[in-house]
């Protein structure tokens, strides 16, 4: 009997080595440390084609074209090109490119482009289109301007095909956000010069205000569990270390609005939203991020900061989202991480 039981304990033993053995802590776990490209990279946004590479697309230092990087698992990113060969020249006298945005409409990536100078009285935003997010890119021009569509600094546009399967855009800078509904190809939009009247006030104060760092811009949308959110950065985005720039959420049930923030308040005022984001000891001005899933359908942001290290150059940054229990996104710790980071889980 103490034969039998000595060998039935041996047995448990050897059994519980061989499946500790087989554990995945012997799995490696890849790491990666912000910033993910550490040139100037600012105001990324972010598609993934059919072959699963994701592009991002960024303002260039000078504004003279649009940056194209490619990466296979949004941590390793490369330089595939440009969008635009020569600057477009509809805008304002020496406007530059600045802050675009790519989304997938039916078999087409449409980029929406900001042209405008610093102050510019009457900057606008222009389309553009391709097969593939690597381009040829075929310019379509102006969309519209400040002045014809009565929303001051018109720049920093996302577009979003919401659950209804219309095309929406959100747009504006340190004044108001205004929102419109765009065509289904996405590139005219539906009420046509009416929709200078039929325009949606989103976030802010009324488009006429003085500029205010307090207000918002660079609004970046997605739709999670039955709500549109809808990402801001406020603050000075390019004052180096002085920069205030930080990121905010509200949400809404429509498209358009009214979007409110985890306070219940609307978005109509200064100084609203959900804080998702903000600087650190070490990354200052976060901001001006987009936002996409992984094959496990964690949501990741993708945005650009300055560091204590680099602090002439907002580098491209890359941290997972986290939610509240009441479901609303933030970073762990409300600022960039700078230590290790698990990859995202690329299939």
């Amino acid at each position: 009997m103490k034969k039998t039981l000595v060998l039935l304990t041996f047995l448990v033993l050897m059994l519980l080595v061989a499946c500790e053995s087989e554990t995945p802590n012997d799995v490696e776990v890849l790491m990666y440390t912000n910033p993910v490209f550490a040139s100037n990279r600012p105001d990324p946004s972010v598609v993934r084609d059919d072959d699963g590479y994701f592009y991002v697309f960024t303002t260039e230092t000078a504004g003279r074209y649009i940056p194209i990087m490619r990466s296979s698992n949004l941590v390793e990113w490369e330089d595939v090109g440009n969008v635009f060969g020569v600057r477009p020249t509809w805008g304002t006298p020496g406007a530059n490119l600045w802050a675009p945005d790519v989304v997938r409409i039916g078999d087409q990536y449409v980029l929406y482009y900001s042209l405008s100078t610093w102050g510019d009285p009457n900057p606008g935003i222009g389309v553009a289109t391709a097969d593939h997010p690597s381009g040829p890119w075929t310019d379509h021009g102006e969309l519209f301007r400040s002045l014809d569509i009565g929303v001051n600094n018109s720049i920093d546009p996302v577009v979003f095909v919401g659950q209804d399967e219309r095309v929406y855009m959100i747009w504006g800078s340190m004044r108001g956000l205004y929102g419109v509904e765009l065509t289904a190809d996405g590139l005219a939009l539906m009420d046509g010069e009416q929709a200078a009247d039929t325009k949606v006030h989103i976030a802010g104060l009324p488009s006429h205000t003085p500029w205010n760092v307090d207000s918002y811009e660079a609004p970046y949308v997605i739709f999670h569990d039955g709500y549109y959110y809808l990402f801001m950065s406020s603050g000075t985005c390019c004052e180096s270390l002085n920069s205030t720039y930080h990121i905010r959420v509200a949400r809404s049930t429509s498209p358009l609005g009214p979007y409110y923030d985890r306070q219940g308040r609307d978005m109509l005022e200064l100084s609203r939203g959900f804080m998702a984001l903000n600087s650190s000891d070490h990354f200052v001005g976060p901001g001006h991020n987009a936002v996409i899933q992984d094959d496990a359908g964690d949501w990741w942001t993708l945005y650009h900061s300055f560091s204590q290290t680099n602090p002439n150059a907002r580098l491209l940054m890359l941290d997972p989202l986290q939610w509240t229990d009441d479901g609303w996104p933030f970073v762990a710790g409300q600022n960039p991480s700078r230590g290790d980071v698990p990859y995202p889980h690329i299939d």
